[in-house]
């Protein structure tokens, strides 16, 4: 996969390095593929690493002042053949492709390979002095430069508004996960919010049931089979022989328990489970409100 950033600074120091790190991690959680040049074999062919450079959208320069002395003058170092590679590769691409942070840089020297060029370049520096340290702004800076929007912020959508965005869609989706609406056990008790879901699972495998929920009235619910159930029946009295439960199956599609009736389900492998309506609960569309749901006990009956 092709990078949007490709990033080349010069190890001036272990603060230095895990400030580079950080940074591209906060792009990365922009939704960037960052390649960082320490990730380099500089004993790889010329050819291997070209291409990388030339197929990332973007090259960012970290400039600092040891960046500018070794790209200037130490042409073996890490930096000095990154320089010699990543200024063939600008010949052949935009203005735009490339750019570069100053960084602990206060006269934004670049290196003398890049004077004549003028690329855009982002203050990174800080004067610790009055309380001046790069945050916000410019990573919205770099995001625009990024993503070739312009530095007039007229038209902006803030980034954090962009996050907040982000933020309800993931929770609407993770609302949505099946997973929240499914329960493996063989047994167990279950309260269902049925609009936030097309049905709930219990069990597994062979053993497995998908259940749709409907309102009916203030103390019954209806039981459909339309998720994948063989046939469904109403079990009409309080005393039953789990052994002949089957006995209460009709071809019908859908049944009606009311507050404490059983009702028996039949999968597509002819495993039988019995759900009790514990509970059933209207919407309350008052001050204080209360979602419509469903609290239901069953046991997949395992032997029969």
């Amino acid at each position: 996969m092709s990078a949007d950033l490709f990033i080349s600074y010069a190890w001036t120091s272990t603060a230095h390095r895990e400030w580079v790190r950080l940074l591209a991690s906060q792009l990365h959680l922009l939704g960037y593929v960052v390649k960082i040049d320490e990730a380099v074999d500089y004993g790889s062919s010329l050819h291997g690493f070209m291409r990388e450079v030339t197929e990332a959208a973007h090259v960012l320069l970290i400039v600092d002042e040891n960046y500018v002395d070794r790209a200037n003058n130490k042409p073996e170092s890490g930096v000095g053949i990154e320089t010699k590679w990543v200024s063939k590769a600008f010949m052949g691409k935009p203005a735009k492709w490339l750019s570069v942070i100053f960084v602990r840089n206060p006269d934004r020297i670049l290196p003398n390979w890049l004077n004549d060029h003028n690329p855009k370049g982002f203050d990174f520096n800080s004067s610790p002095e009055n309380n001046e340290f790069p945050g916000s702004i410019q990573i919205d800076e770099l995001w625009r430069w990024v993503e070739g929007l312009p530095a007039d912020k007229t038209h902006a959508v803030p980034l954090s508004l962009v996050r907040k965005r982000a933020a309800r869609l993931e929770r609407v989706d993770a609302l949505r996960d099946p997973a929240l609406y499914a329960n493996p056990a063989l047994n167990g008790r279950v309260t269902f919010r049925y609009r936030n879901h097309s049905h709930y699972t219990v069990g597994h495998g062979e053993f497995e049931f998908k259940i749709n929920f409907s309102g009916n009235s203030n103390n019954s619910i209806q039981v459909y089979i339309d998720s994948g159930l063989k046939a469904i029946g109403l079990i009409v009295g309080p005393d039953f022989d789990p052994l002949t439960v089957e006995s209460f199956i009709t071809p019908g599609r859908i049944v009606k328990p009311v507050l404490g009736q059983k009702a028996v389900l039949l999968n597509s492998y002819g495993v039988l489970c019995i759900i009790t309506i514990d509970e059933v609960q209207r919407e309350v569309n008052a001050q204080e409100y209360v979602p419509e749901h469903v609290t239901f006990t069953y046991e997949v009956l395992v032997r029969d």
